[in-house]
């Protein structure tokens, strides 16, 4: 593997060279799914007096080239920029990492709902302004590791949106996200205790409201957050090694049992909303309360833990059992780098990071900057070698390369409308959206694996396809070629720096290389692409546009952009 540091590594990307192809006359978006590749010496030192050698230099620092920058972006951000490369090269990755981790939020998603007016009475039982500010923060804030982080945090502990029985479901919603935003450079165990006390959260998993066992009527508390606190959020279902392994291997020792799930149920009772004011959201932004009256006051048991008296004290202790269980650092980070940076980590890629969580080099377990730090600079996601191990990568998320687009062309919405919307659709749009998935279980599960296929096949998963299909495929082709030909009513994209090298076709489908694929297409893809670009004179009528265009659009669709490493 290459002998690399934070800021650069030892060996060069080598320049891509560019051959001819056949040239494509006409550039015509089709009904047809796209084939998507699988993830996949010195001297003794003695001196005249004999004394002791001179320690060794260490080794210079390689800055990053613009491929190798780009490539950390393309983890680390909602989507690389011309600016942000440039930025990462000069700074270098630590510089970058800490300037970032500096960085305060800006503007709240809850505060920019209030700012625009959608705290108006009309807005009382819809959605308005969710989707809008969703996109604004993933796409125009500079904040982008939080962004990027706080987005892996809601695709592993899942709220959605058309899942609240709330109203002022765009607030709760928005309140919800701002808790993982505001907390994904925390610590692990507050984003728990925040999430456990979160007004969404607890209508999405059912427990607003959760009430003790009836003797007379015999009915039992909501088990759904306790069971899956403990599956999705934090443990899983088998006991792991340190590397995220399985303990027994084909004969695995399940983590927790269905009496632990009552146990724990009966300390999720109580929790209601903390007033009844209904005519203002602004009790959707303040954590749960108990209500004593059913709250389970009673012993519970669970996770070789007890504890009696009820309230939040028995809330405290339950987490904090559930955080010192040996699973939640393996589990955790494995689905972080999946969600960041590859589907299919390496025991001890998830090895390192687990050891990272669990004790952050202070005694502090559950530093989420020690974590991001550990996924982003480890070996193998920062090492060239990585590009042509099969086993590694990931089939990048829609949302991403929607994100990813807009960034590198500096979508703006004068208006602040940031009309995107819903993106659910798979046949009409990208197949996910975020903050919208349709159960617990997110838009994929991050064990799917693509039946009958090589990926199966050889033991792999691949998340991602599970929303991946012929009719995915096209709808995001056709979505995505209305975005870069038109924007999306008041956003648009910026293509004026772009422009400048449209009337070289060469130079023209690099710079798309590098800025939205890390440099990862094939000499064949840019053959055919840049084929597809001289079709079209750069001296016709908006012959420039159209000729950028092709390349943009081309990129987005080729499996070698889709396909990320």
């Amino acid at each position: 593997m290459d002998n690399i540091d934070f800021d650069g590594r030892n060996t060069p990307e080598p320049e891509r060279s560019i051959a001819s192809g056949p040239a494509l006359p006409t550039v015509t978006v089709v009904g047809s799914a796209l084939a998507l590749a699988a993830c996949g010496g010195g001297s003794d030192g003695g001196g005249a007096t004999g004394g002791s050698p001179p320690p060794p230099a260490p080794p210079p620092v390689i800055p990053l080239s613009d491929i190798q920058a780009s490539r950390f972006l393309g983890q680390a951000t909602m989507g690389a920029t011309r600016s942000t490369i440039n930025a990462l090269v000069a700074r270098g990755i630590t510089g970058w990492l800490n300037d970032q981790f500096a960085m305060p939020r800006a503007t709240t998603h809850w505060d920019w709902l209030v700012a625009n007016g959608y705290s108006a009475a009309a807005n009382i039982n819809n959605q308005a302004g969710f989707d809008a500010t969703m996109w604004r923060q993933m796409i125009a804030e500079p904040d982008q590791l939080r962004q990027r982080v706080g987005i892996a945090l809601l695709d592993m502990l899942v709220v959605g949106i058309d899942g609240l029985n709330l109203n002022w479901k765009q607030f709760a919603m928005a309140a919800y996200v701002d808790v993982l935003l505001d907390n994904a450079f925390g610590n692990f165990r507050d984003i728990l205790d925040k999430i456990t006390t979160n007004a969404a959260m607890a209508s999405f998993l059912t427990f607003l409201g959760n009430r003790k066992a009836n003797a007379t009527t015999g009915a039992q508390p909501d088990e759904n957050y306790a069971r899956e606190l403990m599956q999705l959020f934090t443990l899983g279902l088998y006991r792991l090694n340190t590397d995220g392994t399985l303990i027994g291997g084909a004969t695995p020792t399940e983590t927790y049992t269905q009496l632990d799930v009552t146990g724990l149920a009966r300390v999720f009772t109580g929790l209601v909303l903390a007033n009844n004011t209904s005519t203002t959201p602004d009790r959707y932004r303040l954590p749960l309360v108990i209500n004593a009256a059913i709250n389970e006051t009673g012993p519970s048991s669970f996770l070789n833990t007890s504890t009696t008296g009820g309230g939040m004290a028995a809330v405290k202790t339950a987490l904090d059992a559930i955080f010192a269980h040996p699973n939640v650092p393996p589990f955790v980070s494995k689905q972080l780098i999946q969600r960041m940076v590859t589907s299919n980590p390496s025991a001890g890629y998830v090895g390192r990071v687990a050891s990272a969580f669990a004790d952050n080099g202070a005694g502090i377990r559950g530093d989420m900057k020690a974590v991001i730090r550990a996924i982003l600079t480890d070996s193998e996601a920062r090492a060239d070698s990585m590009m042509a191990d099969t086993t590694f990568g990931k089939l990048r998320e829609p949302v991403m390369r929607l994100t990813g687009w807009a960034r590198a062309f500096n979508m703006t919405s004068p208006a602040n409308t940031w009309p995107i919307g819903d993106t659910s659709s798979p046949s009409t749009r990208l197949g996910q959206s975020m903050g919208r998935a349709p159960s617990v279980f997110n838009f994929f599960r991050p064990g799917y694996t693509p039946p009958s296929t090589a990926i199966s096949n050889a033991g792999l998963v691949a998340p991602e396809f599970q929303i991946t299909n012929e009719q995915s495929v096209i709808g995001y082709v056709n979505f995505i070629n209305a975005l870069v030909n038109n924007g999306s009513g008041d956003a648009k994209p910026d293509y004026t720096e772009i422009l400048t090298k449209a009337a070289d076709s060469a130079a023209l489908v690099d710079e798309v290389n590098v800025v939205l694929a890390a440099g990862q297409l094939s000499t064949a893809t840019l053959s055919s692409i840049r084929a597809a670009v001289d079709s079209v004179s750069a001296s016709a009528t908006n012959g420039p546009i159209n000729r950028a265009k092709i390349a943009i659009l081309l990129t987005l669709a080729s499996p070698d952009y889709l396909t990320v490493k």
